[in-house]
């Protein structure tokens, strides 16, 4: 039976899942992806295989999924997987891997104090792994150091909400984005970021032609597809905007008297400063690189539409300023009364499936647990009494950013990392991976191998998503159920029980949990505790939860003080968390970004998310269908700029800042502005040669959040040159030599790499027989053209393809995409492979081309034919005869270009 060959005892929940677990059907649970927190239904076929399908009753998602939910079925199988604990590279049983970690964080407490060590959690985690964590450092250790990668995400919206309202809430639900006449996305790619999200709006706006879609961004992205204005403002410029805006109302009469006299404080501070940096449009539109009209018709909405929702995410809080930006929004609510009501209010929207969670148990370094708060010793004495200790930390820890520059200083000496890869993911990463090369006990617990379980001393295999029980919450507030369905490689242990053996082994109590509902009903209990509504957090009525009501437990809004209760929106009242229940303005003073740009380094770097992958590729990358949209890591930049630079399409670039630099693919598109770059945050030394952008990004922070600026680094620009270019496709992995420029992408039945070099290769025969382990010529049809500097090979057994290699001099490469479809066959005919070496299929065979649509498979080669031949002018044309659009709709801004590319080239 599944689960009796253990090599160490488990918790009897567990085997009782995995017995659970052997027939699947209809298993709700949650996606593992952005904030949005999708419901999905997971299903097992009789052949083994499982099916992926968005849950129609969840209210985040009512049945919808993107791209990258809908592929989530290709991304949980075993292959890769961490299975053993290891201690220096060797693999240990679980007795000693835990022991050794025990031992060498009680030694360092004792030796060095408890601040001398340190734990870096995620997003990723569930809420009942985050409270153990939280509970053992803050409770137990006595020590404020614990931080999550949530500081890179949302730490800046947690600082702006508590400014304004007392506390870290979110005012409003998702609905409110449908209700409202107007949306405006700030700093937001939502249609590839948050296309459920998205597709909801677009929706809302289609069934109601009087509502109105604004998008503040620098860049011209998918989002804009669907706007009704797009203002393309100058980096790092938002707070002047918002000040301006906040000006202007002002000056409209656009104030709520009664609500502003009742209910907020510090209204004269913040227009005075308002004012000073914003006094009119003519102002704010030449600080902001906008033209007069435009900011003026955003203005004029806002000011003359009630029901007004402001969206914002990283463009916003990824920057030196990122507080204040949050706060000269909310002060535009605050002033028009807009804000806990049907249809409007500030929203930031989450990119993790739990940073809510975290920061609703307390794993930020400046919060104790569940909306409890350092500096204040009422809620000290409640959680001393609640956990039971006399060891609670009195004071903050250390935020990310500055966590690593302690642990490379040596005042951190242990440090513990949970699900997540901050080798890739912090700015300055080589500063981060000097930092654990010399702590001296680095722990790693995490389910498979990524740039940072290389720098682990004691490395501990954790569950994946599909084997995880326990909750998240998303952005609107609302909890949901993450339940396993997928059985966990034999040696794999859940990460709260991971933490609670290493804190028994410790000698504390308090950490004999034997159930994620065990460790839900006490965090619910804390947030009960003492509050009586002084707290908005309160999940009272979820406190005395069965084991079986928790299983079954159905997604709700907190607070949730009594059972049956939910809370979709909060402040409708005009009561906030604040000492008076007053919200408070902020004066906001904008500032630049903290690295001005200067001669040696004059072009703005940008990051941020693609469509289809997420993070740093640890789940993504194993999907063939995600791969396909973007295979290689790409700068964004404008032609004018890639004039000055002699930069051609394909060429390769090279991104440079005072931190590092990267090597990476040329994408010149007029959506991005003159003096800008944008490169995506996925790649890593595991998927490419030198294309991890953190390494560029420069390590300032927010004063206020700790969050670092992600959004505006000064870097330079080159074009890089290279020998040759070339591209390889294998059935199986292929180790690539020391080449300056590399990256590789999983396709369907296929890797696919791209290559180049800078020197000469004087036999390229004996390079793809190296390359390719295979030395018998008769597997071999190979193509050496001197004159044009091109060489192509092809390796064939029994007639199967099994790896073909395309090199040039001028970059006179074919395209991928149908060669990539003939390893999807067992075998090819006589046409196929005489076409090979071409590169190209012949007349009567079909090339789908790039894909465009990733849920439904479909290619750019496909659909330009569709719309040509069967004169397709829409997008939902388009989506009646190929599907394409018709599922998460993030390929839609893509379709109506192809439908306007086909206009162009109609004759007159």
């Amino acid at each position: 039976m599944c689960g009796e060959h253990r090599h160490e005892p488990r918790p009897v929940h567990v085997s009782a899942q995995l017995i659970y677990l052997m027939s699947i059907a209809n298993i709700q649970t949650t996606c593992p992806y952005c904030g949005v927190g999708c419901g999905i239904i997971v299903n097992q076929t009789p052949d083994g295989a499982y099916q992926i399908r968005g849950d129609k009753t969840h209210p985040a998602n009512f049945g919808k999924l993107c791209s990258k939910g809908s592929a989530l079925a290709e991304t949980i199988d075993h292959a890769g997987r961490l299975a053993q604990p290891t201690l220096f590279g060797k693999t240990v049983d679980w007795e000693t891997a835990l022991n050794r970690v025990a031992r060498q964080f009680a030694d360092t407490i004792e030796q060095y104090g408890p601040d001398a060590v340190a734990f870096y959690v995620s997003g990723q985690l569930l809420t009942e792994d985050y409270y153990v964590a939280n509970k053992l450092m803050k409770g137990f250790i006595g020590s404020g150091n614990i931080d999550t990668n949530s500081r890179l995400c949302m730490a800046s919206s947690v600082a702006g909400h508590k400014r304004a309202f007392g506390s870290d809430t979110v005012p409003g639900d998702y609905t409110d984005l449908e209700l409202a006449d107007l949306v405006i996305l700030v700093g937001s790619n939502t249609a590839w970021c948050h296309p459920v999200i998205y597709q909801r709006i677009v929706k809302a706006n289609k069934a109601n032609p009087k509502r109105r879609l604004i998008v503040l961004d620098p860049r011209r992205t998918a989002t804009c597809d669907s706007a009704d204005l797009h203002l393309a403002i100058q980096p790092g410029t938002d707070a002047i905007f918002f000040n301006g805006l906040l000006t202007y109302l002002r000056q409209q009469g656009c104030m709520d008297q009664g609500f502003v006299n009742s209910h907020t404080q510090g209204l004269d501070e913040a227009l005075h400063q308002a004012n000073w940096s914003s006094p009119d449009i003519a102002t704010v539109a030449q600080r902001c690189g906008l033209t007069p009209q435009a900011v003026e018709q955003c203005f004029r909405w806002f000011a003359e539409t009630d029901k007004t929702v402001t969206l914002y995410s990283q463009g916003v809080n990824q920057t030196s300023s990122g507080t204040d930006k949050v706060n000269a929004i909310i002060n535009c609510h605050l002033l028009t009364g807009r804000i806990g009501k049907p249809g409007m209010g500030p929203f930031s929207i989450t990119g993790q499936p739990n940073a809510m969670g975290g920061r609703e148990v307390g794993a930020l370094a400046n919060q104790l647990a569940a909306h409890l708060e350092f500096g204040d010793p009422s809620h000290y004495q409640l959680l001393s009494r609640f956990w039971r200790t006399d060891r609670l930390a009195q004071q903050p820890g250390l935020k990310a950013v500055d966590l690593f520059h302690a642990v490379e200083s040596g005042q951190i000496k242990a440090i513990w990392i949970m699900a997540t890869n901050p080798a890739v993911s912090l700015p300055d990463n080589q500063q981060v991976r000097r930092a654990l090369v010399q702590c001296q006990q680095v722990v790693v617990s995490d389910c498979v191998p990524n740039d940072t379980t290389q720098y682990a001393d004691v490395l501990l295999p954790t569950y994946a998503w599909a084997e995880k029980e326990g909750t998240v919450t998303n952005s609107e507030r609302r909890i949901s159920r993450q339940q396993a369905f997928l059985n966990p490689p034999d040696g794999a242990r859940a990460d709260w029980w991971i933490i609670s053996q290493v804190a028994q082994r410790m000698g504390y109590a308090g950490f004999d949990y034997a159930s994620p509902a065990q460790i839900f009903r006490e965090y619910a209990e804390l947030t009960a505790t003492q509050n009586n509504g002084s707290r908005d957090l309160d999940l009272g009525g979820l406190a005395d939860l069965t084991d079986d009501a928790y299983r079954r437990m159905q997604p709700v809004q907190w607070p949730v003080r009594h059972v049956g209760e939910n809370t979709a929106r909060l402040f409708g009242d005009g009561a906030f968390y604040t000492d008076n229940q007053r919200a408070r303005f902020i004066a906001v003073a904008p500032r630049s970004p903290a690295m001005p740009l200067n001669p040696s380094y004059p072009w703005v770097l940008n990051t941020g998310r693609v469509r289809d992958h997420w993070h740093t590729m640890t789940r993504t990358g194993r999907s063939p269908r995600l791969c396909a949209h973007t295979t290689e890591p790409y700068a964004e930049i404008h032609p004018q700029d890639a004039t000055q630079l002699n930069l051609g399409a394909h060429d390769l670039i090279k991104v440079e800042s005072r931190w590092g630099k990267v090597v990476v693919r040329a994408q010149i598109s007029d959506t991005q502005q003159p003096g800008a770059v944008f490169v995506p945050m996925h790649w890593n030394d595991q998927f490419a040669a030198q294309a991890c952008i953190s390494a560029v990004v420069n390590p300032a922070t927010d004063p206020v959040s700790g969050q670092p600026e992600f959004k505006h680094t000064p870097v330079k620009l080159s074009r890089y040159p290279v020998a040759w270019q070339g591209f390889l496709l294998s059935r199986e992995p292929v180790e690539i030599p020391n080449l300056p420029y590399w990256s590789r992408a999983q396709r369907q039945g296929v890797w696919h790499y791209e290559l180049a070099g800078d020197h000469s290769m004087e036999d390229w025969t004996a390079f793809a027989r190296a390359l390719l382990c295979s030395q018998d010529p008769a597997q071999w049809s190979e193509l050496l053209d001197t004159a044009g500097q091109q060489y192509r090979a092809a390796r064939f057994v029994d007639d199967q393809l099994i790896a073909s290699l395309f090199i040039a001099t001028r970059n006179a490469l074919p395209a991928r995409d149908w060669l990539v479809g003939l390893f999807s066959q067992s075998k090819l005919d006589k046409t196929q492979r005489t076409r090979i070496l071409a590169g190209s299929p012949g007349h009567d065979q079909e090339d789908a081309g790039p894909i465009v649509c990733a849920c439904f498979n479909v290619g750019r080669h496909v659909l330009r034919k569709a719309i040509r031949e069967q004169q397709l002018d829409t997008p939902e044309a388009i989506g009646e005869k190929l599907n394409a659009g018709t599922n998460c709709g993030s390929c839609v801004p893509e379709l109506r270009g192809l439908i306007e590319e086909a206009n162009r080239v109609l004759p007159a």
